[in-house]
């Protein structure tokens, strides 16, 4: 940092990307600052371009390094992509967490299904509530979001207030919690706000986000006109939609059957923190078989694709305990997050093979986004007011339409950042000063790995064009003992003539091999190398590809 009480802002993720959301504040100059975090969330793996790949999570070297300075980590809200990072990497910071009751309560009980968890402490913080973190002064702003508790952070400094939106929309009728606090924002805006840290993800949308009030008329309509069982699936964090959903199962006189790991772990802790108050208690799944056809609504996870979850398994008739027939209605009251939607529409087929009716936001009204979209966007800038804009949450094209909308609106700076950005936000005008380490960490099993990873390459490209194995045993004298061991894995049996290419890959070992100069087959690694490259070259010539190649070379 260049000047005393200078501050500044790096997004380490959830800048051209959605996902990954980790912001850094900092406050102070080049000999002493103090830093804060705000949310450690993840991005998922995709099996395409990374087999084997279950979570992406954020590099946190710079963090790491200034660990002492690290004042504290706060939570805008308890979706994955803003606090599941935590468990993996909060033991490299070890610093205070802060969050209100149903993010510290869902986040307990995700830890409490992991293996073997480090006891990480968080700090309930009340709706509302403002606390002294070092030199920030961090105030939660209630904000309407699809899930409960979300929070705008309002970041007070001696420089001036930051507004650090987390997710939020607009919507008077909310179900669960209170509308976005639009009077104590009016009143951040009288007082004077430096940089407002925008959500995009829906800047490229004109007009306004639907209430999930009226997602919830048009899923009790849909309950109370099927005849056979009726299925939903939605984000097991929307506690709104799922109490829309327990509302219109009772309406119809429908027991409500929670169906998936996730939906049961999120149904108790907002039972416990009070979102559920008043709903009929739901049933496990052992007791789906046990009603009429017309008295049960199954709530599932699985809106996304994922193949383990409770809905892929209904599709595939695997599930041990609940099935739908010809004539039952399933309701996908869920977007299709970019990236899943192969796997969504497989589920989709499968069902509509089967003779069961679909239902998705394509025709009916049975999902809203929780993010704002441009008329949002521009009531935001209206009521704070900001001298400065930074997109953040969103890939490249939505940050610059959120850009242009700030511009267009009268803000007097917008600024466009990438992750590991570090933008001076004053004294001073706003601008670009240097750049932190940043990246990714692919979670793997159960090692962190970072993006360079020679597994993760080497699994990328053996998913794309297979592997040969080959093992030789020579003599000191470089003559072959017995006949080379040739394994091929990934790789077509037989060429567009018929031939096995096993076989033309053996003969072209043998003959590389006794082709050589007798020095060159006495050195082990220079016969390895030259076995690989012409196995790569003849499975090219036979296929199209270029295999990874392993030779093992053993002298006897």
């Amino acid at each position: 940092m260049a000047r005393p009480d200078e501050l500044t802002f790096a997004p380490l993720g959830g800048v051209g990307e959605i996902g990954m959301n980790l912001s850094v504040y900092g406050l102070g100059n080049r000999h002493q600052g103090s830093w804060l975090a705000v949310d450690l969330g993840v991005s998922f793996g995709d099996e395409e371009h990374l087999p084997g790949i279950d979570l992406i999570l954020p590099d946190i070297r710079f963090l790491e390094k200034e660990r002492k300075n690290l004042v504290g980590l706060v939570l805008t809200h308890a979706h994955e992509d803003h606090f599941g990072a935590i468990i993996d990497l909060w033991p490299k910071l070890q610093c205070p967490i802060y969050a209100t009751r149903f993010s510290a309560a869902l986040f307990e009980a995700k830890c409490a299904s992991e293996r073997d968890p480090p006891k990480i402490p968080v700090t309930v913080v009340p709706s509302g509530g403002r606390i002294d973190l070092g030199p920030f002064n961090v105030e939660f702003i209630p904000v309407a979001h699809s899930i409960p508790e979300s929070h705008a952070l309002a970041i007070h400094t001696s420089v001036g207030t930051v507004l650090h939106t987390g997710d939020w929309k607009i919507d008077p009728t909310p179900i669960i919690g209170p509308p976005t606090d639009e009077r104590r924002l009016r009143e951040l805006g009288d007082a004077g706000v430096l940089a407002l840290i925008g959500d995009s993800t829906n800047a490229v949308r004109d007009g306004r986000s639907p209430s999930e009030t009226e997602v919830a008329k048009a899923i009790a309509e849909l309950v109370k006109a099927a005849k056979g069982r009726v299925a939903v699936t939605t984000f097991a964090s929307n506690v709104a939609r799922l109490r829309a959903v327990a509302d219109a199962a009772r309406l119809a006189g429908r027991e409500v059957v929670v169906v998936g790991r996730a939906m049961e772990r999120v149904v108790q802790v907002a039972r416990e923190t009070g979102h559920l108050d008043g709903v009929q208690d739901f049933r496990g799944a052992d007791l789906y078989g046990h009603f009429p056809p017309d008295k049960v609504l199954a709530l599932c996870t699985g809106s996304q694709g994922e193949p383990r979850a409770a809905l892929a398994r209904i599709a595939n008739d695997d599930h041990p305990q609940v099935t739908l027939n010809k004539g039952d209605r399933v309701i996908f009251s869920s977007r299709t997050i970019p990236g899943n939607e192969k796997a969504v529409g497989s589920i989709i087929n499968g069902l509509v093979s089967q003779g069961i009716e679909v239902i998705t936001d394509r025709t009916d009204l049975v999902h809203v986004s929780g993010h704002p979209r441009r008329d949002e966007l521009r009531d935001m800038i209206s009521w704070v007011r900001p001298q400065l804009v930074i997109p953040v949450h969103g890939e490249a094209l939505h940050l610059s339409e959120h850009a242009r909308l700030a511009r267009s609106a009268g803000v007097p700076r917008v600024l466009v950042c990438r992750n590991g950005d570090l933008v001076k936000l004053g004294p001073g005008d706003p601008a670009v000063i240097d750049e932190l380490p940043s990246g990714r960490l692919f979670k793997d099993g159960l090692i962190l790995e970072d993006s360079k990873s020679r597994a993760v390459v080497e699994r990328r490209k053996m998913g794309f064009s297979g592997c040969v194995f080959v093992a030789i045993a020579v003599t000191e004298k470089g003559e072959l003992v017995d006949d080379p061991e040739v394994d091929l894995v990934g790789i077509p049996e037989k060429n567009g003539a018929g031939e096995v290419i096993d076989d033309i890959v053996f003969d072209v070992v043998v003959s590389t091999a006794e082709g050589l100069p007798r020095a060159r087959r006495r050195d082990p690694d220079a016969l390895a190398e030259s076995v690989r490259r012409a196995v790569r070259a003849a499975v090219n010539e036979q296929w199209g590809k270029k295999p990874l190649c392993y030779v093992h070379v053993l002298t006897v």
